[in-house]
């Protein structure tokens, strides 16, 4: 069965665009689109899809907002969020709102469809550029003594841990294999003499 989406964005030529992409793709079949964040939290539960596509710059609620309550209604409903910009505050903001991964708009086209397969699959994508800034964003917080024995690959997979992200959302943004992610997680927990990940992500902030 093809995986069912339905779109959020209030341009109508973009909207029409991804409509178009996701019909040529026989895995994938669109099923509703809305230009507002209100009309899609009326309508989406209605006829629930695998995926939805969200505009963060929405009119009237924004797109973190819409997320935010459509996963309250649809736990299970998976979400990207589209963007045309990389700003880190508000890609934690969506991910702590339920989002389960980014596009850049600049890059829909060649981005999409794996995205959309990806994202369903249990994983968590993001734009290249997006994903060096989340891994930046860690890289300059303060490491804890313990944590410098640690090698930088070690130091990125526990940052990313610490935060919350799942093992295969931790390989799919550092480009490394599930098993390469639960390798690293070995070493560390032999390093830091810790057994689960709240301990290990307690001694990443220093407590």
């Amino acid at each position: 069965m093809p995986i069912t989406v339905s779109i959020v964005e209030d341009d109508r030529g973009t909207r029409e665009n991804l409509m178009a992409l996701l019909n040529q793709a026989p895995s994938l079949h669109c099923i509703s689109s809305h230009a507002t964040g209100e009309d899609a939290l009326e309508k989406i539960p209605l006829v629930p899809p695998d995926v939805a596509l969200v505009d963060i710059n929405l009119p009237g609620m924004d797109g973190i907002g819409c997320v935010a309550r459509l996963k309250a209604q649809l736990p299970g409903l998976v979400i990207l969020i589209l963007t045309r910009h990389d700003d880190t505050d508000m890609v934690f903001d969506a991910l702590r709102a339920g989002a389960s991964g980014f596009l850049l708009k600049s890059r829909i086209g060649a981005e999409l469809i794996p995205a959309i397969e990806q994202a369903q699959a249990g994983g968590a994508p993001m734009s290249p550029q997006i994903a060096r800034k989340v891994v930046g964003y860690f890289s300059q917080i303060k490491t804890p003594p313990d944590v410098e024995r640690l090698s930088k690959r070690e130091q990125e997979v526990l940052a990313l841990l610490a935060k919350g992200f799942l093992y295969k959302e931790i390989g799919d943004m550092l480009g490394i294999s599930l098993e390469t992610v639960r390798m690293h997680l070995k070493h560390i927990y032999h390093k830091l003499h810790v057994r689960s990940r709240t301990e290990a992500a307690a001694k990443y902030f220093g407590r």
